[in-house]
């Protein structure tokens, strides 16, 4: 069976189908189901929502323009931050409007303060998107990888790992890979090791535990030496705070699932026309 992606460029409403071969494993079923179930009750949350495509310089000014446009909607709602971000390079910035998501919209499936659960649902999204523009600012700040990401918000999180799924995890892949994704509210060991988080509460810290239908698909390879890499920084991290992590757990384990791969080549400067994901299906 394969994953098949309708892509579309909403200037001239062309489309581009790819179509990605599913991995042949146990967990790839789990996934199946819980897109089918999001796809009978929630359309796609951002069908935009792709990565590295475009010059450094356009990738910049659009992730600058999409995060403090989430602040200024939030602060017009009640103006609880006090920063905006001016150059995306500013991991220290970034982390503070990564805790004010935290804050402010509540972990996983879990809305904490009423004000912000009654707030209007512009509020809301902004909220929502704080959290996402976060990323994208880190992801260019980091070598803005070409891939996208498709999600289903509105599906509850639910969905926990069994210990036998963890032993499908990668950190390595081939550009064209499906992943699933990482679709906690927190950040994991990794994101630790990376962001140096001065401001994250201990409740933030989040290992990948929780599954739905969200996944992405990533355009660039990882390599093994770069995946080496990663880890050395995320156990080095994980041993120097060792009191509070505890005992490893499979749960901490970096990287993801791939649950699919994609079937003939792709030029992505044709991709790069198409940043629009309209359909997605299973044959």
């Amino acid at each position: 069976m394969n994953l098949v992606i309708e892509y579309e460029n909403t200037q001239n409403n062309k489309t581009l189908t790819l179509e990605y071969r599913l991995r042949d494993n146990a967990f790839v079923d789990k996934w199946v189901e819980r897109v089918q179930t999001a796809q009978q009750l929630y359309a796609i949350d951002n069908p935009t929502r792709f990565y590295g495509f475009g010059s450094y310089e356009s990738q910049v000014e659009d992730a600058l323009k999409r995060i403090n446009h989430c602040v200024t909607v939030i602060n017009q709602y009640n103006p609880v931050i006090n920063r905006t971000l001016i150059d995306i390079q500013d991991q220290d910035t970034l982390n503070y409007l990564h805790h004010m998501f935290e804050l402010y919209h509540g972990l996983l499936d879990a809305q904490i303060d009423p004000f912000w659960s009654n707030a209007p649902i512009a509020v809301k999204q902004a909220l929502a998107e704080l959290n996402i523009s976060v990323h994208r600012c880190e992801s260019i700040a980091r070598g803005a990888e070409p891939r996208h990401v498709v999600t289903y918000y509105g599906l509850p999180k639910d969905h926990v790992l069994s210990t036998s799924d963890y032993e499908y995890f990668a950190d390595t892949w081939d550009a064209g890979t499906v992943l699933l994704n990482y679709c906690e509210i927190g950040k994991t060991i990794m994101d630790l090791a990376e962001d140096h988080d001065l401001y994250i509460n201990d409740g933030a810290f989040q290992p990948f535990r929780h599954y739905s239908a969200d996944f992405v698909v990533r355009f660039s390879p990882r390599t093994q030496e770069e995946a080496n890499r990663r880890y050395a920084i995320m156990y080095a991290y994980y041993k120097q705070h060792r009191e509070f992590f505890g005992d490893w757990q499979p749960c901490y384990i970096n990287g993801s699932i791939p649950l699919a791969d994609l079937v003939g080549p792709l030029d992505l400067s044709v991709l790069e026309q198409y940043q629009s994901v309209k359909s997605v299906n299973f044959n």
